[in-house]
C-alpha cells in the first residue's frame, strides 16, 4: 500500500464574501492511496483562518500519513487527532479504498439515484443589491430552506432584506436560516436576537464569536431565537470535553462540518452527545470540492435526518471536478450515470 498527495486551489466563480472576508479561492488537499491496482481517493479541506490544523506544519503531517499509511486508519486517526481535516480525507480515502467504484463509499437510495437529500440554498454576503438577487435566484430555483450569511454590511439592511423574503412567503413556505459566523458582539447579541425572531427564522448559527461559553451560555438560555453552534465545536477532540461544552451552552442545535470536527468518527460523537441531550442537529460541507461533499453527503443519508443540510456547495467553482452529485428543486440528488472525471485517479 502507499499513497501520495495533491494540492488543489479552487476558483470561485464569484467572490464569496463572510464576516471573516470574501474568498476568491479555496485551498485544498487530495490524498490517493494505492493498493494493487486499486485506488482510494479523499480530500483534506482545510479552511485558512478557520480550521484549527491550520498550522505551519500541516503539509509535513499530511506527508508523515502518507509515509506511514500501511500502520492502517485506526492508528493514523489517533496519529491524526489535532488534524481534523485529515482525520476527514483518510477516512474517506479508506471507504474510497474499499469501495466497488471508488466513489460508493455508504450504499444507499442515495447512491442508486432512488432518494435525495433536502438542502438549504446558501446566500453569500454582499451589497443588498446582490444579496437580493441570490435570494431571487435560490427560490426560483424551488429552494423552500434559505441560509443567509449575515454580519458583513449593516445590519438594518440584513434586516430588511429578511423581512422583504418574510413579507412574501410565510414560515411555512420558507425556512429561513441565518449565519452570523460570530459577528454579534455580546452586548448587543441578543436585542439583535430578538428583532431577528421577529420575522419566523428558524435559528441562527454562531451569532458570537467562539470562545466565550459564558456568554453563550446565557445567550442560549434567554435567546428568543434557536442558536446553533458551528465554529463552537471546533478544536474540541475529547468526548468528555465535547459532552461538558454541551452542557455548558445548552444549544438548541449544533452544526457538524466533518472537515473541521474530526471526520466521521468526530461527527458521530457529537451527534450522539447531541441526541442524548435532546439538541438538534444537521451536518454542512465545508466548501470542500465534490471529493469532499460526495463523502459528507453519502453520509449524511445514513442519519435519515429530514431536516435540510448544508450540502449545496458543488457548484460554487470554476475548476471543480465533475461528480455525479447534482442540485434539482432544492434537493441533492446523485446521478450514477453520470461519471467522475479527477485527473488524479484517471493518469
Amino acid at each position: 500500500m502507499r499513497a501520495a498527495y495533491h494540492k488543489y486551489i479552487l476558483n470561485f466563480k464569484t467572490p464569496s464574501g463572510t464576516s471573516r472576508g470574501v474568498m476568491t479561492t479555496k485551498e485544498t488537499w487530495i490524498i490517493v492511496i494505492e493498493q494493487g491496482t486499486k485506488k482510494g481517493i479523499g480530500e483534506c479541506g482545510i479552511l485558512r483562518g478557520l480550521s484549527v490544523d491550520d498550522r505551519p506544519d500541516y503539509e509535513a503531517k499530511l506527508r508523515w500519513v502518507c509515509q506511514n499509511i500501511e500502520s492502517g486508519l485506526t492508528e493514523l486517526l489517533a496519529a491524526t487527532k489535532e488534524f481534523p481535516s485529515i482525520q476527514f480525507g483518510i477516512e474517506t480515502a479508506f471507504a474510497s479504498l474499499e469501495s466497488s467504484t471508488g466513489f460508493d463509499l455508504f450504499p444507499s437510495d442515495f447512491t442508486s439515484g432512488k432518494a435525495a437529500i433536502p438542502i438549504n440554498g446558501l446566500i453569500w454576503m454582499g451589497d443588498p443589491d446582490f444579496m437580493k438577487s441570490q435570494i431571487e435566484e435560490k427560490l426560483a430555483q424551488g429552494f423552500d430552506c434559505i441560509k443567509m450569511k449575515i454580519g458583513a454590511i449593516d445590519f438594518e439592511e440584513e434586516f430588511k432584506l429578511l423581512a422583504s423574503i418574510r413579507s412574501t412567503f410565510s414560515a411555512t413556505d420558507i425556512e429561513l436560516r441565518v449565519d452570523a459566523n460570530g459577528a454579534f458582539s455580546a452586548t448587543d447579541a441578543l436585542a439583535k436576537l430578538k428583532r431577528l425572531a421577529t420575522i419566523d427564522l428558524h435559528s441562527i448559527e454562531q451569532p458570537i464569536r467562539q470562545g466565550q461559553l459564558k456568554a453563550m451560555a446565557d445567550l442560549c438560555k434567554q435567546t428568543p431565537l434557536p442558536i446553533a453552534l458551528d465554529e463552537e465545536l471546533i478544536g474540541v477532540f475529547d468526548v468528555t470535553e465535547k459532552e461538558k461544552l454541551l452542557l455548558t451552552i445548552q444549544p438548541q442545535f449544533i452544526i457538524l462540518k466533518p472537515s473541521l470536527v474530526g471526520g466521521f468518527s468526530g461527527t458521530k460523537e457529537w451527534i450522539q452527545l447531541a441526541e442524548q441531550l435532546g439538541i438538534g442537529w444537521w451536518i454542512t460541507s465545508a466548501l470542500e470540492s465534490n471529493i469532499g461533499l460526495n463523502a459528507i453527503a453519502q453520509f449524511t443519508y445514513t442519519f435519515n435526518n429530514p431536516m435540510p443540510q448544508g450540502l449545496g456547495t458543488g457548484g460554487l467553482y470554476t475548476n471543480n471536478f465533475k461528480a455525479p452529485l447534482v442540485v434539482n428543486n432544492g434537493e441533492l440528488n446523485y446521478n450514477p450515470e453520470i461519471e467522475w472525471t479527477i485527473n488524479f485517479i484517471t493518469k
